[in-house]
């Protein structure tokens, strides 16, 4: 087996790959984002926000896909587990493009996202396979800030397709990058988990490996937290369309402000890979997590104060902030829900992403459907999970200094 570290040209190949495999879920989200309203007005939809749900069945697909492919990838292997998430990410994208009616295009959308969480843990798996500890958070964030060119594209990609065509262009275009994801995938990327440690899929395997999963509090905390605050980050991008456009009246500069947004979190993501193997995961989470809590509760005050509509400039300000918190938390709280885990691998990456996705999605649709005309919704779901994530990896820490069987994992700073 390759190992990264030895080659510099192999590792940024690695990383790139990685981060294209995973961003299949960003891409599949932030390219059709400008074109949210048209498919609603096209297809039927009956109320306004009901164009909040093509975002979220997709996350639906995505949280139940998760529980499938992380064991059929620890039975299988990591390439056929990845192959075959990719062939349902693509059926799922020809249905959207070709329906005629919305519950279908919410159908296409759940079944892209349950395929798009083959690639998605494969990855998770695959970097875990080959780092460990501040090693893989420091991988993970170099390729979250790879990945998070795309939020930062693809909206203007959406809208430029728009401006020549039909969204249903847009679906094609997401089928034909997950077929190239997987060839390159099939003639570069070697497979990671040898047949000696295979583990047969089945129940009784699942099941012990959701026991030895959630029986450390560490694994349990960051999954609840990294679950919270990206079910405030799922209400944001249900309603990024519709704060931009409509109510602030941006009409096709959204993706720019949207891209703005974006690469706050990019950039934090960036930063934490050079400082993470200096000062540490929790450090850096701690902080983080404390400083996003203090920005929320300010942006809350204020945009209470401006009856739920502040000055545009004064809204991006502290979202940026928001996001860069966020940044600085989404790989390291990965990684360290991970660590106790490397002997399971591919079942512990499907039930902690599985898990927190469910929790992301519910918080996240109930701050979208919440929406009013205003982003209050949003600014107070962000100060809520920003503070259910705190007191969840504060518990997490203390329980696992406690003495006692679940603080038997080894120790990373």
């Amino acid at each position: 087996m390759v190992v990264e570290s030895e080659h510099p040209h192999l590792r940024f190949e690695f990383v790139a790959l990685v981060a294209l495999t995973t961003s299949l879920v960003a891409m599949s989200i932030d390219t059709m984002l400008p074109a949210l309203a048209e498919m609603a007005r096209d297809l039927g939809a009956a109320a306004p926000n009901d164009r909040q749900l093509v975002l979220s069945a997709f996350f639906g697909g995505l949280s139940l896909g998760q529980l499938l492919f992380g064991p059929l990838s620890d039975s299988t292997g990591r390439k056929p587990a990845l192959y075959t998430g990719i062939a349902l990410f693509i059926a799922g994208s020809l249905i959207c493009t070709f329906t005629r009616d919305f519950g279908w295009l919410l159908a296409g959308r759940a079944l892209s996202g349950f395929g798009a969480a083959g690639p998605r843990i494969v990855a998770l798996a695959l970097v875990r396979d080959l780092h460990a500890g501040r090693g893989m958070a420091r991988i993970m964030s170099f390729v979250q800030s790879v990945f998070i060119l795309v939020p930062v594209v693809a909206p203007s990609l959406g809208q430029a397709i728009l401006s020549v065509g039909s969204w249903r262009a847009i679906f094609t275009l997401l089928a034909i990058i997950a077929a190239a994801n997987g060839c390159w995938f099939a003639l570069r990327q070697p497979e990671t988990l040898p047949p000696s440690k295979r583990i047969p899929l089945s129940l009784r395997s699942l099941g012990r490996g959701l026991f030895e999963t959630f029986r450390h509090p560490l694994t349990l905390g960051y999954t609840l937290g990294s679950g919270f605050i990206f079910g405030a980050f799922i209400g944001y991008l249900s309603t990024s369309q519709q704060i931009f456009q409509e109510q602030y009246g941006l009409g096709r500069r959204f993706p720019l402000f949207f891209g703005l947004l974006a690469s706050s979190i990019g950039a934090a993501s960036f930063l934490n890979g050079k400082l993470v193997m200096r000062f540490g995961m929790r450090f850096i989470s701690r902080s983080a997590l404390l400083a996003l809590c203090a920005l929320s509760s300010g942006a809350s005050a204020i945009t209470w104060a401006s009856h739920g509509h502040p000055p545009l400039a004064v809204f991006v300000g502290l979202m940026m902030g928001c996001f860069f918190c966020s940044g600085l938390l989404f790989g390291n709280f990965s990684a360290r829900a991970m660590e106790p885990l490397g002997h399971i691998a591919g079942v512990a990456a499907a039930l902690t992403t599985s898990f927190s996705g469910m929790i992301a999605l519910g918080l996240g649709t109930a701050y979208g459907r919440a929406y009013d005309g205003t982003v209050l919704p949003l600014v107070g779901g962000y100060m809520a999970s920003a503070f259910l994530s705190l007191g969840a990896t504060e518990l997490a820490e203390r329980s696992r200094s406690a003495p006692g069987p679940s603080a038997q994992s080894p120790a990373t700073p």
